[in-house]
């Protein structure tokens, strides 16, 4: 299920991250990145204020960057864009705290997360990956077969079936 997120409702909501950053935006983007790519989703994101001068939207692989312009809000374009969606928009999960939002989501009838869930679960996402162990020797595949081993010993001076 592919995701609408509401960016700028996000970036305070997970830990290091501050909207008052230059490259807060970036920041959010290449985490979606990494989290897209590991869940196999997709997301749009949305944020307030494009760049003057900017396309209003970027594709970043499994990841779209949204930019409302002025005059607009991020809010806005995620309900247009569930209205563009129609029925099926229950294929959709909104990501946002914002109770407007969210009654969007529920009146298209898209899943909706909060926020702050949403952050959890990217950053559960990241620390699984980061506590995985690596395998034991004994379990990684073998190279070559043991014929190869035999054949590689006898051409360099070994003996075939001997191992060190």
């Amino acid at each position: 299920m592919p995701y609408l997120i509401d960016g700028h409702n996000l970036i305070p909501k997970i830990p290091g991250m501050d909207l008052g950053a230059v490259d807060d935006e970036t920041q959010l983007i290449e985490m979606l990145q990494e989290f897209c790519r590991r869940r196999r989703k997709k997301a749009e994101v949305y944020f307030d204020n494009a760049p003057a001068g900017q396309p209003r939207a970027r594709n970043y692989g499994l990841v779209v960057a949204r930019f409302a312009r002025a005059g607009q809000s991020a809010d806005a374009l995620i309900q247009a864009h569930l209205q563009l969606l129609g029925r099926s928009a229950r294929n959709w999960t909104v990501v946002s705290s914002d109770h407007q939002v969210q009654a969007s989501a529920r009146a298209a009838r898209a899943q909706f997360i909060s926020s702050e869930a949403f952050a959890r679960e990217m950053l559960t996402t990241f620390a699984a990956l980061r506590e995985a162990p690596p395998k034991p020797e004994e379990e990684r595949e073998a190279d070559i077969s043991s014929e190869e081993l035999d054949d590689w010993l006898a051409l360099f001076g070994g003996e075939p079936g001997e191992k060190e």
